[in-house]
């Protein structure tokens, strides 16, 4: 299954070797409501930690999706073109964005656990 990680911005990163799977938490896609539209990073494409690597948007509003960790697009998830509500449906499996291979394992240490994460959830309300 691989290490799972979350980051402040509501994203989820799933390690497995040196490639990392991308996605929007449960959280982020309740705020979002129904999403109607992705629009994904291009493979080949580096990403830096921290800035844009996807856009999602729903009927409520647009919303960036940040890159946790610098790496190289290596897959995009194109069935979320076709099916965007695949994100509502089942953000941390079949919704994921895209994959990357990772630059730095070590960005990662400083993303949270999912403990942590539930902490910091129910922080915000």
């Amino acid at each position: 299954m691989g290490t799972v990680k979350f980051t402040d911005e509501h994203e989820w990163i799933r390690l497995e070797g040196d490639i990392a799977t991308v996605g929007i938490t449960d959280y982020a896609q309740n705020q979002l409501g129904d999403v109607v539209y992705v629009e994904l990073p291009k493979p080949g494409q580096k990403v830096e930690k921290g800035t844009q690597a996807a856009v999602v948007e729903s009927v409520k509003a647009a919303s960036e999706v940040f890159a946790p960790v610098t790496g190289e697009v290596v897959e995009a998830n194109q069935a979320l073109v076709d099916e965007p509500a695949t994100v509502n449906a089942d953000p941390m499996g079949r919704g994921w964005f895209m994959k990357l291979r990772l630059a730095d394992k070590s960005q990662l240490d400083g993303l949270m656990d999912e403990a942590g994460y539930k902490k910091f959830v129910e922080g915000l309300h």
